[in-house]
């Protein structure tokens, strides 16, 4: 049996999960999601993104809500992405744009809020791991939006992102392409330059997916596909 990729990057223990949230009932029923999954554990729960973290300096994984006390945090969840912190953005704001700008902005992330447990622990747990994770409400945001600025990628860049999105490192895709890491990496470097000339970056892995998504070069069932064959690639620096 393949080594449990949360299990590589934790050392063993459990995912420890501060949830940044302004409701009482919605941290309760979140809490109540992540008990359900003996990989969780909920370190820290509130309001106040520093206070909660002050409490839990060592959360894998950061559960923010994108709207705190009236206003849209995309600053805060810079900051903190910026500061080296997973976080997943949770969120009832689920038009396209929003969800890229929180992509864009570091999240690894996107769960809607009306998604349910299942999707919820999924989600955090792939998070910790590194691995990306597609919720119905960004695939169905993002799928099928034609673009005229969408870039034209080689089948070897595309390969290269599916095995990328779907591994914790470019050193896995490397074995299973049977190509060099550096090889990868242009590959993967390509995708995001013919992007940017398109006008539309894409400077985090998540944000990558969910344009390759949008554009119809990747698609969202792939992703499920791939993620029970990565499990058997152990962790790389």
């Amino acid at each position: 049996m393949g080594a449990d990729p949360v299990a590589g990057m934790t050392g063993g223990r459990p995912v420890g999960v501060a949830i940044v949230d302004d409701h009482p009932v919605v941290v309760d029923g979140v809490r109540a999601w992540l008990a359900t999954e003996a990989r969780l554990v909920v370190l820290a729960t509130g309001d106040d993104p520093d206070a909660v973290l002050r409490a839990a300096p060592h959360a894998d994984v950061v559960l923010l809500d994108l709207r705190l006390h009236g206003r849209m945090v995309l600053d805060k969840l810079a900051e903190l992405s910026a500061a080296g912190r997973r976080v997943v953005v949770y969120s009832e704001h689920t038009d396209p744009d929003t969800m890229l700008a929180a992509l864009d902005a570091g999240a690894v992330a996107f769960l809607a809020k009306h998604e349910g447990r299942e999707h919820c622990v999924a989600t955090v747990l792939a998070a910790a791991s590194d691995r990306p994770y597609v919720p119905p409400a960004l695939a169905g945001a993002m799928v099928g939006d034609p673009r005229p600025d969408r870039p034209m990628l080689s089948d070897k860049e595309r390969e290269a992102l599916l095995l990328w999105f779907q591994s914790m490192s470019k050193a896995s895709v490397a074995r299973r392409m049977r190509i060099s890491e550096h090889t990868v990496k242009q590959y993967v470097d390509r995708a995001r330059i013919k992007y940017t000339r398109a006008g539309r970056p894409a400077a985090t892995k998540a944000a990558l997916l969910a344009r390759a998504i949008e554009d119809g070069l990747v698609r969202p069932e792939e992703i499920g596909i791939y993620r029970s064959q990565a499990t058997h690639d152990r962790p790389t620096p």
